[in-house]
């Protein structure tokens, strides 16, 4: 499982999500948007709109779950899965 978020540094939301992650000791890739215009494009992309926080849970199959916010059911729910596939 990869778990890739973009965000921004003022985003109050961003900072609980990545300290929420953090004490579950979850590993996770960070994109600041608001200074890698790049990272602001694949976002956008991926999902269709600028919200912050935006995270995406990449599985080893090749699909993926798209996050918006801090959704604490979504991302157990992730987290259960992966325990699942092991």
């Amino acid at each position: 499982m990869k778990i890739t978020i973009y965000s921004t540094v003022h985003c109050p939301y961003c900072v609980m999500l990545k300290r929420w992650l953090d004490e579950q000791n979850v590993q996770y890739t960070d994109y600041l948007v608001d200074q890698n215009p790049v990272a602001a494009r694949e976002m956008i992309r991926l999902s269709g709109q600028m919200g912050v926080p935006f995270s995406t849970v990449e599985w080893g199959d090749g699909e993926m779950q798209k996050i918006l916010g801090f959704d604490r059911a979504s991302f157990d729910a992730a987290f259960k899965k992966a325990a699942e596939a092991k």
